[in-house]
């Protein structure tokens, strides 16, 4: 049965903002496979961080309806928390919500309060997505300590919480947010059709707008420049990389409130000339295809989604074993994982892969057949729908 064989809902999505990264893309995606099987939804998106990039252009190329709500944002704000529940519970009882499916702390927070004061029957369920391992590594204990105490009052207003991986849910249960039979894992699901390894000619063509040669040994990097990504790791497995006789180079997709210090490590480390900052790309389905290798050094991952597409387009990831990255990155079949922090292993990895072309070519099928499988967005959205009817049903 898929989503197109039941009534139609009426779903509200809430996220605190369309940023770039895994979480939005995710909401936007689940949110047209919604519309193209029937289903009424609209994504309910907060205001963007300072020096964000938004990624609402995505959800315009696929139809998805967002409304703006200026009021919800990161940052805690008595005053802008309390509008935005007041303006979410309208949203939901407006638009006579089956289901409220929030995504990301701040919404998930205001998005259920909102719920628990909505007194005409909508929506009729809720439903919170844990996109990674927030509770953990983002804030200084006493905080991330409050955090916790939140999440689990929050849990009991859930009809139920989708963790995106096999880690999350246990992190989560570790935790004591919610008991086991609370939480359902729903793995990142997405149209990946779009990605692909290009020709030779077209990724020496790609190559050649940053000036690196066909032949140089190529990283890739796509991504939020902030401390949970531990991007200073990034130049430092560079330069191990060139004391075990490697010259490689490294290509930074994305921005960030590291991006000044982690150049200026670059410099010091002697490796700047090998390295190119693009800053945010729209089009960064064409480049994974460009890099020999896609480079991972976060202490905190939920389910990757840049190794996902990197994978998709036969690219092998070399990546921290953080959180959920396991779930993607299938060590020695689609490429390799060390431990957080040891840019020496990470850096021999990558040496292993520049000496042996045949290998990476390898890894790279093997990954693109893997996740093409297991991360496809009609099975994601099957098994949400099944969720959703499942609670209804329960209400």
């Amino acid at each position: 049965m898929t989503i197109a064989d039941e009534k139609p809902l009426s779903i509200v999505h809430a996220i605190a903002r369309l940023n770039v990264g895994g979480a939005a893309l995710h909401v936007i995606e689940l949110a047209a496979r919604q519309r193209a099987s029937g289903h009424e939804v609209v994504v309910v998106a907060g205001t963007l961080a300072e020096g964000e990039e938004s990624m609402e252009y995505v959800a315009h190329d696929l139809g998805v309806p967002i409304v703006r709500l200026p009021a919800l944002q990161r940052e805690l704000s008595p005053v802008a928390d309390v509008t935005a529940v007041r303006e979410l519970r309208r949203s939901i009882v407006r638009r006579r919500a089956d289901v409220l499916h929030t995504h990301t702390a701040k919404a998930g927070a205001t998005g259920r309060i909102a719920a628990g004061l909505s007194r005409r029957g909508w929506p009729r369920t809720t439903v919170h997505t844990f996109h990674g391992h927030v509770l953990s590594g983002y804030f200084s204990s006493r905080r991330e300590s409050a955090f916790i105490q939140v999440e689990r009052l929050l849990s009991r207003a859930s009809g139920a919480i989708v963790a995106v991986s096999d880690e999350v849910r246990d992190d989560l249960v570790r935790l004591g947010v919610a008991p086991p039979d609370k939480i359902v894992v729903i793995p990142y699901g997405f149209d990946l059709s779009g990605l692909s390894r290009p020709d030779e000619p077209e990724r020496a063509r790609r190559r050649s707008e940053i000036e690196l040669s066909p032949e140089a040994f190529v990283i890739g990097w796509a991504g939020r420049l902030t401390p949970i990504k531990r991007p200073h790791d990034l130049v430092r497995t560079l330069a191990e990389l060139g004391s075990q006789g490697t010259e490689g180079y490294l290509v930074v997709i994305g921005d960030g409130p590291e991006r000044v210090s982690v150049e200026a490590l670059a410099a010091e480390l002697g490796v700047r000339g090998r390295c190119r900052f693009l800053g945010y790309r729209r089009d960064m389905s064409r480049w994974y295809g460009a890099f020999d290798a896609f480079l991972l050094t976060s202490e905190n991952e939920g389910a990757p989604v840049v190794a996902i597409e990197a994978l998709a387009s036969e690219c092998p990831v070399v990546a921290t074993n953080a959180g959920g990255t396991a779930t993607v990155v299938r060590e020695g079949v689609s490429g390799y994982l060390a431990p957080v922090g040891e840019t020496r292993e990470l850096a021999a990895r990558l040496h292993e892969l520049a000496a042996a072309p045949g290998v990476a070519r390898s890894l790279g099928k093997a990954g693109a057949l893997d996740v093409r499988r297991r991360f496809a967005s009609e099975t994601m959205a099957d098994a949400v729908d099944v969720l959703y009817r499942r609670l209804l049903d329960e209400s």
